[in-house]
């Protein structure tokens, strides 16, 4: 595909992505997944689930993230910036309006019901991220990934400890099977 083609998709994709997605990065994650692997094929499902570990590790709202390396990966430096622009500008133009009616829109009744409404959707969206990627780890049955990704949710879930500790856990254990699979090569 041509390079300017993949550019122009990826703005138009990532534009409405985030111009029509309510809930915060992890529901933009499933729907770029939806949108580049399911539609697009541009990514492999594993490779996809792999640029999220990275989105997710890295510092920022992981929908930047996200289309930051998703943009780096389909057309190097000048998707980054096309994918960033288009991520961050509805936002920044929906941000810059809700801004001049903040007072109206604060103690307006309807506009509540209808954010505590969007809240259950973003629930649903958020599980069914949650099941797609620990169905893909599963379903490769690898052993320590499994252990890995119970351990994680434990951790969190059960005895509470912050995600920054889990993810610098997972970023050393991730290190040490690159090198043990390097050394079994070798």
């Amino acid at each position: 595909m041509r390079k300017k083609s993949v550019l122009g998709q990826l703005f138009l994709s990532t534009l409405c992505l985030s111009a029509f997605t309510f809930g915060g990065g992890y529901v933009i994650v499933s729907l770029m997944k939806k949108r580049f692997v399911d539609e697009l094929h541009w990514i492999d499902e594993p490779e996809m689930l792999d640029l999220i570990a990275i989105a997710q590790s890295s510092p920022g709202a992981i929908a930047v993230n996200g289309a930051i390396v998703v943009g780096y990966k389909l057309a190097g430096l000048r998707g980054v910036l096309v994918a960033i622009l288009a991520t961050i500008l509805p936002p920044f133009c929906i941000i810059s309006v809700i801004s001049l009616f903040y007072q109206a829109f604060r103690s307006n009744v309807y506009v509540s019901r209808v954010l505590a409404g969007m809240q259950a959707g973003v629930g649903a969206v958020i599980a069914s991220v949650v099941w797609d990627m620990g169905s893909e780890v599963v379903q490769k049955k690898s052993v320590p990934s499994v252990v890995i990704m119970i351990a994680a949710f434990l951790a969190a879930c059960v005895l509470k400890i912050s995600v920054i500790y889990i993810i610098l856990a997972c970023i050393l254990i991730g290190i040490a099977r690159t090198l043990l699979a390097g050394r079994k090569k070798a």
